[in-house]
């Protein structure tokens, strides 16, 4: 054998050389990644078996929550994970776009609120597992401060047999095969949420298009027998509001005897109902009884009585701050005694009284009103056939006005130079106010 020459490389050295050249021909040491960044990477692909988080530095416990996916269950997920930015990933790859300062500015509370929200609206009596809620509340129960419930299913009602449309008495005519309940039932759920505030119910199905029936749409007895009692044991509830359910005089009634010295409600909000004088009443009677700082009624059915007995409650009520009666039908009778109650009343800032059939009477009764109130800040009388001999006697009683900021007089027949001049009289309360608000220049 030759010997070796110098700075050559032996052909047998060579061929080894070539079997421990790496394939991909970009290989280099300095793209070995480093053993942390494995860790990390291991600790992310099997967080939901081992969710290690809290013993990890910060600055490494912000790249695995960088990496962590959306769809991890929400068991490991709830409890441990704290940071915003992880919940602002799983609200935008399931909602898309979303506006989170209506809640708080918390991508978390956001979250679980939307999320227990859809389970509520998809929740079938006798059909979905009640533990469905029920397991959530464990991981939700800390965030959740606000429920907005756009849709309540009934039950799936099975299709009568012939027999039955034939009228032959079956076990259904005898109420055998009546669902357990009709709606989802809120006393299993409410007690529970401890930081529940608000709750926004619609006793209605959306979208249901051409297989629209009202039994779609019906907030029965029971309903309202069980929501009642699970509203009197959330203690932290401030606002309630239940709309466009057909809450008639029998069910508002029966509402009221569980909300009676409810600790904590400021505001209900029984909007686009069917509620007429009788519910009207048992309305005065939770006035009298309640710490209500906001009571809304839009779009019902009440009339004279049941306004008049709104009013004198009214007149001994020290807590509310608005009273919205837009769309009733409360007419002369009913206008004149909201307008003998604010001469007593000195709590009440905001009145709404739009399209309820009152005309020249009423209007001479707010006009004492208005020179002689000095709480009220905002009426709205619009859609009332007030008049021009209206018109002038409230012009009369603003002229002795300073503290109203704002009057809606649309669409009441007044004559346009009472209008103005009321107008003029308003921007004038308004620029006093706000001289009185702006602090002085300091004279250093």
């Amino acid at each position: 054998m030759d010997p070796p020459v110098p700075g050559k490389i032996p052909a047998a050295d060579v061929r080894k050389m070539r079997r421990l050249v790496a394939e991909d021909p970009e290989w280099s040491l300095e793209v070995v990644p480093l053993l942390t960044h494995l860790c990390l990477q291991h600790i992310v692909q099997n967080f939901a078996e081992n969710p290690l988080l809290d013993r990890l530095l910060p600055r490494h416990r912000a790249r695995v929550l960088e990496k962590l996916p959306p769809s991890l269950p929400l068991h490991v997920t709830a409890n441990l994970i704290s940071e915003e930015r992880y919940w602002k990933k799983c609200c935008m790859e399931r909602w898309g776009l979303c506006d989170v300062t209506t809640y708080g500015d918390s991508w978390k509370r956001m979250f679980f609120e939307r999320h227990l929200e859809s389970i509520i609206e998809l929740f079938i009596p006798d059909v979905t597992d009640p533990t469905t809620v029920l397991d959530m509340v464990p991981l939700c129960k800390n965030y959740v401060k606000r429920l907005k419930i756009s849709q309540l299913l009934p039950p799936i009602r099975e299709p009568r047999d012939i027999e039955e449309e034939d009228g032959v008495d079956t076990a259904s005519d005898m109420g055998d095969d009546l669902p357990s309940i009709d709606h989802f039932d809120f006393g299993i759920l409410l007690d529970k949420l401890a930081r529940l505030e608000e709750l926004h119910l619609a006793y209605g199905v959306k979208g249901c298009g051409m297989n629209f029936e009202w039994n779609l749409f019906e907030f029965s007895f029971r309903d309202c027998e069980s929501l009642g009692k699970a509203l009197k044991s959330c203690r932290t509830l401030k606002v309630l509001r239940i709309h466009q359910s057909r809450v008639d005089d029998e069910r508002c009634r029966l509402l009221v005897t569980h909300l009676l010295d409810h600790p904590s409600l400021s505001e209900l909000n029984l909007s686009h109902n069917v509620i007429g004088d009788r519910g009207a009443r048992a309305l005065a009677k939770l006035l009298n009884r309640s710490q209500l700082k906001a009571l809304n009624v839009y779009d019902n059915q009440i009339r004279g009585h049941g306004a008049k007995a709104l009013a004198s409650a009214l007149s001994k009520n020290t807590t509310l701050l608005s009273l919205n009666l837009c769309l009733n039908c409360v007419g002369d009778e009913g206008g004149q005694a909201a307008a003998r109650a604010l001469l007593k009343n000195g709590t009440l800032v905001t009145l709404h009284l739009e399209a309820n059939y009152m005309t020249e009477p009423t209007a001479s009764a707010l006009s004492r009103v208005f020179s002689q109130n000095t709480t009220l800040r905002s009426i709205k009388l619009c859609c009332n056939r007030l008049g021009v001999d209206g018109g002038k006697s409230l012009e009369e009683g603003m002229s002795r006005n300073s503290t109203l900021l704002e009057c809606d007089l649309r669409l009441t027949e007044i004559a346009q130079e009472s209008l103005c001049s009321i107008g003029q009289i308003l921007r004038g309360n308004r620029k006093r106010l706000q001289r009185r608000q702006t602090p002085e220049p300091s004279s250093e």
